[in-house]
């Protein structure tokens, strides 16, 4: 197999077409051969004077450039980053020959494209596919952008959304293209653009057949020998809506972003506020400056651990679990031809939806015919607000039949159960399920606290009885926890894992335990809330923290939207299957209060906070003086709230690990930033523990348990991983080498 990534094919017109076709790959990526063969005809272009201009293609049908190969982001800096294991060092403490080296790395294509646009001859992009990150940079640095009349191809710089910013010139050349104020939208929130805006907003110059993109290209390069100059290097170029700190729609630009970025990601994120530093520094300069600028600002965010964190979480192993990661080895693929869904409430509808969308067909079972249909109609009113074509949506509910009678579940090759959290029910509808299927058929439970080696008492085959977590609303949530019982066998879990790729889902997988993993630990993030609000703290106070630390929402708004009604049953339960090991938490109390009054959440408009018909939600005045003595007459600061709500959800993440709830701090990590909306940027709690450093979480952890209590206590195993200096992907390394 050659190594060759771009092939080179000289026409009878002089044209040079580059075809990026990298070997081994679906989908082009920049590795380091894409930048030798670049560099090499790139000399070709400049000393050979047979070639008159070129042509940068793709040779791959999945799209043009998808950017760079992050999972070998080390190699491609030449081996300056550590990534994606997540270990950079803070780089305000680097030793400067380190941030040297590192700086050399990542502008080595920052060079590379700089020397392709200022090649001095036509550089035209015949853009088939989409082009995104790296891969819109090299298309931005050709002189003509021409792309295929497809709605479908996207153009995008999408790099903010692992915790990177565009290295490669795209904080440069996208302004200058289309003006500071469009570029940062694309830019802080890492959006796509079809064809058709690329060419409003000057992105491409071209939108043409796909079978003509190639031919367009080079037309335009033997058209015009004398254009191989970018815009930008012309001496009267002047930005699309001008720059400078004395142009008062640029300031006023600058002045909005900052604030929005604020807004959107707090102080948390590195890449977004090197985002607009880079832009504002690098839009004021010669362009040849400007990119050193931004490779400046990309080598501190990427010597940051904070990129390696996400990438490895967000990109690597989500990809990895997203295609078998966890799978059992030596099982053959199960397919779902068709399921069993009992119960048509939002859960169970959701689950139909996304279970139909996908092909596959779905039985909808509820205590009544007119229950069931309701549950389709769900399917049916998303389908309709998305404006769906009518003929996919009417195929799609055509896969879904609502019924009442357990006879039609004949033929079902996969059951997932999803009434209510009450054990007595789910024994009940499981018994009658076996009695038409059989036991051979795989059951799923959707139950999101009762342990699943319980519930498969009712299943006369508990080997085949597995947990299938989803997380409402079922069609936006992406991940699904599968939950694997003391008997639960690997045809089980290969068939829950096959399922959920089916629906293109992310799974994780976990071992049984009452709450499992994502439950039981963001249970934690409520409860503290809970506590703090106990004690008399400013609710406020509790709310804004919350989200100031990363989380989605307030614990208290998120426990407004699960229903305190639900609160109070999955505690009520919970006491009684533990009875006398029962340990009651700090802030059941407050539960148990506005159960007594009535206050459900957002369902019944009063939980939390007042939901005014058609106003917006409000925290309810009362709410301090109902649960509590009244506010403290000694407030917390907000550094006090934010370690309690923190840590521990820390804690309860590292007992699950050390508990064997969790095998891998891959699942631990995904589990926690999409399912219940963990601090993305920190990739999750183990990221986070390991960047800390875990004699650092062991110290905090135990000066929390002095002044609060057992439940920050650090398991054993935590306590003796920091004496020996480990980390959790250090351990998890070791353990797959063994």
């Amino acid at each position: 197999m050659t190594d060759t990534a771009i092939r080179s094919e000289l026409d009878a017109d002089g044209i040079l077409l580059l075809t990026i076709d990298v070997p081994g790959q679906s989908m082009n990526v920049i590795t380091p051969e894409v930048q030798r063969d670049l560099a090499a005809a790139i000399v070709r272009l400049k000393t050979d004077d047979a070639v008159k201009g070129a042509v940068l293609t793709s040779g791959k049908p999945s799209g043009f450039m998808a950017g760079a190969d992050l999972k070998g982001m080390g190699a491609l800096f030449g081996g300056g980053v550590a990534l994606p294991a997540g270990a950079g060092g803070d780089p305000q403490t680097a030793p400067k020959s380190k941030m040297a080296a590192l700086f050399d790395g990542v502008f080595q294509l920052n060079r590379l494209l700089r020397d392709l646009e200022t090649c001095g001859k036509p550089v035209a992009a015949a853009v088939n596919g989409l082009a995104l990150g790296g891969g819109l940079e090299f298309v931005l640095a050709c002189h003509y952008r021409v792309i295929a009349d497809n709605p479908k191809i996207t153009l995008g710089l999408p790099e903010v959304m692992v915790g990177l910013f565009p290295g490669a010139g795209g904080t440069q050349r996208l302004p200058r293209l289309m003006g500071v104020q469009p570029a940062l939208m694309y830019l802080l929130q890492g959006k796509n653009m079809s064809p058709q805006e690329a060419l409003g907003f000057g992105v491409v110059q071209a939108v043409v057949p796909a079978d003509q993109v190639v031919q367009a290209a080079k037309d335009w390069v033997k058209a015009n020998p004398t254009k191989g100059v970018q815009p930008w290097d012309e001496k009267n170029f002047k930005f699309p809506g001008g720059v400078g700190a004395f142009n008062p729609a640029f300031a006023q630009t600058f002045m909005a972003g900052t604030a929005m970025t604020h807004v959107n990601a707090g102080d948390n994120m590195n890449a977004p506020k090197a985002i607009l530093s880079a832009v504002y520094e690098g839009t004021q300069l010669p362009m040849d400056t400007a990119i050193r600028v931004e490779s400046k600002y990309f080598a501190k965010v990427v010597a940051d651990p904070q990129a390696g964190n996400m990438i490895r979480s967000l990109f690597v192993s989500k990809q990895a679990a997203e295609k078998g990661a966890r799978r059992p080895a030596g099982v053959a693929a199960m397919p779902t031809k068709k399921i069993g869904m009992l119960g048509a409430g939002l859960m169970g509808a959701g689950v139909a939806m996304v279970t139909a969308q996908a092909g596959i067909a779905v039985v909808l079972l509820d205590r009544d015919l007119a229950a069931a249909e309701k549950g389709k109609q769900y399917t049916a009113d998303r389908l309709a607000k998305k404006r769906t074509d009518p003929a996919k949506a009417q195929a799609i509910l055509d896969r879904i039949h609502p019924t009442a009678d357990y006879a039609d579940l004949a033929g079902c090759d996969l059951i997932i159960e999803a009434v209510f959290e009450t054990r007595e029910i789910k024994a009940d509808v499981t018994k009658a399920t076996e009695a038409v299927v059989g036991a051979d058929t795989i059951f799923g439970s959707n139950t999101s606290t009762l342990p699943i080696t319980g519930l498969a008492t009712a299943w006369s085959k508990p080997a085949n009885f597995i947990g299938i977590h989803f997380f409402s609303p079922v069609e936006k949530m992406p991940l699904v926890e599968i939950i694997v019982g003391k008997e639960t066998g690997p045809e089980a879990i290969a068939k829950a894992l096959d399922y959920v790729a089916a629906i293109r889902k992310t799974p994780i997988v976990v071992n049984d335990s009452r709450g499992f993993y994502t439950s039981r630990c963001f249970g934690t993030y409520v409860q503290e809330g809970l506590a703090l609000l106990g004690e008399g703290t400013v609710p406020a106070l509790i709310e804004n923290v919350g989200k100031q630390m990363g989380m989605p929402v307030g614990p208290l708004a998120v426990n407004d939207e699960v229903g305190l009604d639900l609160s109070y049953k999955v505690g009520q339960q919970t006491k009684a299957d533990l009875g006398d090991k029962y340990v009651e938490q700090p802030g059941v109390a407050v539960i148990e209060t506005m159960h007594e009054l009535g206050r459900q959440g957002r369902k019944n408009g009063k939980g939390f906070y007042v939901y005014p018909e058609g106003g917006k939600k409000y925290l309810w005045p009362d709410l301090v003086a109902t649960v509590s003595d009244g506010l403290a007459p000694t407030q917390p600061t907000p550094e006090a709230v934010r370690e309690r709500l923190l840590y521990r959800q820390l804690v309860e993440c590292a007992r699950c690990f050390a508990e064997g709830v969790l095998e891998t701090p891959e699942d631990g990590d995904l589990g926690a930033i999409f399912g219940w909306g963990f601090a993305p940027f920190t990739g999750g709690p183990f990221s986070h523990m390991d960047t800390i450093g875990l004699a650092n979480v062991v110290a905090i952890l135990d000066g929390l348990a002095q002044r609060h209590g057992e439940r920050f206590a650090p398991p054993h195993l935590l306590r003796d991983m920091a004496e020996k200096g480990e980390t959790f992907y250090g351990r998890a390394r070791l353990k797959a080498a063994a």
